[in-house]
């Protein structure tokens, strides 16, 4: 689905997605610090805006009070947007969420994003800790995002009144993996962004859908697509592919049902899963949206990605077991852009 009119990555925004990860041995105070840094580097860097994904039950996941924590780095950056990637809405009351954000819109103007996904964000015991009933259903979701803009408006039909919110000049986006919300994205004219990062097999189904069927809206003339993809970059090739092994594990232990804080890079997989495991995986992870290596393989894999999707803007996501390492992987891509 090569297009004729592709951009270079040096001309389109790139953004964060950070899922807080804990790593073993330490702790969600220690992941907090580590974020705010990462917010602040890249910030300096040039990204356009910093997403963070809410995940319950999740050892190595800290994120799963999003607007707090979204509270948290916007009060630490100055200008770029920050924003969830997103908030599950079905585990939510609508207006609990519109007033979260209308809260955080009022203390950070313009600064605030909020993407919207449909999923749990865990299992399903989780879900209905969460919700106290599993009755939520697909046809729900579009509902809440229709209650969702309501409260947001200057006038609102509803009775309820979401303080801080009514009004709040919030933008709206709808996060999927499927088909789904790309078609809700798409009747309701807003920006939508695809979770390629780890659903490669439907994003271009996904986009297809969103492109064909979009109607221009208030808030969108024409649509727009920010794509998620994963960036471990390191000076050296080898250096990347072994940095690369946290995530790879991250993604195994979730295929055994038994996830847990994210593991230090190690230099034989095989020793740890089986072929047919660490093959699954790498399936999720595919070189097209898990770029990992240099400065040059990295260049690379980003101009066959945007060439190949015509994406308006990609969110990067790297889970990487040392900080250190972790700014690099984003300096790096920062060093391309310029």
């Amino acid at each position: 689905m090569k297009t004729k009119t592709a951009k270079n990555f040096k001309h389109i925004p790139l953004s964060v997605l950070d899922l807080a990860p804990i790593t073993e041995g330490s702790n969600a105070s220690e992941s907090f610090k580590n974020s705010v840094d990462l917010a602040q580097h890249v910030e300096k860097w040039g990204f356009n805006r910093y997403w963070l994904a809410e995940h319950h039950n999740m050892p190595g996941i800290a994120s799963s009070a999003t607007s707090v924590v979204i509270g948290h780095i916007a009060g630490a950056t100055n200008t770029m947007r920050i924003g969830a990637g997103g908030v599950m809405l079905p585990n939510h009351a609508t207006l609990v969420i519109a007033e979260q954000f209308g809260t955080l819109e009022a203390m950070y103007p313009g600064r605030i994003d909020l993407g919207l996904g449909r999923a749990p964000g865990s299992d399903q015991a989780t879900a209905y800790a969460l919700r106290r009933t599993l009755n939520m259903s697909v046809e729900d979701f579009p509902m809440q995002v229709n209650e969702l803009q309501d409260y947001f408006s200057d006038e609102p039909i509803s009775r309820v009144k979401a303080i801080p919110g009514q009004g709040a000049k919030v933008p709206l986006w709808l996060l999927g993996s499927s088909g789904f919300s790309a078609q809700l994205a798409a009747q309701k004219g807003l920006p939508f962004s695809f979770a390629s990062h780890f659903a490669p097999a439907y994003l271009h189904q996904a986009l297809k859908l969103y492109r064909d069927n979009f109607k221009p809206s208030e808030v969108l003339e024409k649509p727009y697509v920010m794509l998620g993809i994963n960036v471990i970059s390191a000076d050296t090739n080898e250096k990347a592919k072994f940095i690369a092994t946290s995530q790879q594990q991250q993604f195994l232990s979730l295929r055994r049902g038994n996830p847990g804080k994210l593991q230090p890079p190690v230099h034989n997989l095989v020793e740890l899963y089986s072929p047919m495991e660490i093959a699954a995986v790498m399936e999720s992870l595919d070189p097209k949206t898990t770029i990992v290596g240099d400065k040059e393989a990295v260049h690379r894999g980003l101009e066959s990605f945007i060439e190949e999707t015509n994406a308006d803007e990609l969110i990067i996501g790297s889970q990487i077991f040392h900080h250190e390492d972790r700014l690099r992987s984003y300096e790096i891509v920062a060093e391309m852009m310029d």
